[in-house]
């Protein structure tokens, strides 16, 4: 008997949901969990890869190539990699700055390198970010709230964006899903986009850290186009042919290295 449209849309709107808050599901705890065979889930995600929604493998399926994975998940990727990113660009903000941290796994490994003593007003959507915040007594702390975007892991709704308007910050730290010299700094997420893109345009100068990987990828929504305006932080092996393609349009970038000085410029 065919199953009714409507049990099969629901079934699959909760895979969806799963898909988005873990990066990834199984056939076979799907069945169990739904109560109906793994050749049903797989046709389930068969219909789903064909709409782009997710893209099989073998077991189960992951998010399309390009989608941003949860926070959480993000955040236990590469350690090392993102603390000496973190110290870079921490160098690179000032006593008596008025900062706004937008949401990023990266960003929060700048945070935990802030200097202990810094005096900086911290601006912040995302809770991650605010939590390590907290811990830091000497650090003004303003929090933008809304509804949590369970993937990106940030208040990005109307609300966040209202009082986004009200805040013109130093500095933006801004959390780069992609960054091409051709499509500029981009987001896969198109909410996030939108957020990201206001807090560039509100802030004087925007910097961003960004891994390897993050410098090849052309993320579907366009944040801002590669300007003076803003500074990247590389890893201390970045491509020289990518980056050199990045400052010339603009920005100034700022390679790290796993010695005692943070940071090493490069010339534009």
């Amino acid at each position: 008997m065919t199953e009714p449209d409507h049990l099969v849309s629901e079934r699959q709107t909760l895979i969806l949901t799963e898909l988005h808050t873990k990066g990834r599901v199984l056939a076979q705890k799907l069945a169990r969990d739904f109560g109906v065979s793994e050749d049903t889930v797989r046709r389930d995600l068969r219909e789903m890869a064909a709409r782009g929604e997710c893209e099989r493998v073998y077991g189960g399926a992951l998010l399309p190539r390009g989608t941003t994975r949860p926070l959480a998940e993000r955040i236990a990727e590469a350690p090392t990699r993102k603390a000496l990113l973190g110290a870079a660009a921490a160098s690179l903000i000032e006593d008596g700055m008025v900062v706004f941290f937008d949401a990023g796994s990266t960003n929060l490994a700048v945070v935990r390198s802030l200097p202990a003593g810094m005096r900086i007003t911290a601006v912040t959507n995302t809770p991650a970010l605010a939590a390590e915040l907290t811990m830091r007594p000497e650090t003004q702390l303003i929090v933008i709230g809304g509804k949590i975007d369970p993937v990106v892991g940030a208040a990005i709704d109307t609300t966040a964006l209202r009082q986004l308007d009200q805040i013109r910050p130093d500095l933006c730290l801004i959390g780069a899903c992609g960054m091409t010299a051709d499509h500029g700094l981009a987001a896969d997420v198109y909410e996030d986009a939108v957020f990201k893109r206001m807090a560039c345009a509100a802030a004087r100068r925007t910097l961003a850290a960004a891994t390897n990987e993050k410098l090849t990828h052309a993320a579907a929504f366009q944040v801002m186009p590669l300007s003076a305006a803003l500074t990247v932080v590389v890893e201390a092996d970045a491509d020289a042919a990518t980056t050199a393609a990045i400052a010339a349009c603009g920005p100034t970038i700022v390679r790290a290295v796993a010695t005692e000085n943070p940071i090493q410029r490069q010339n534009r």
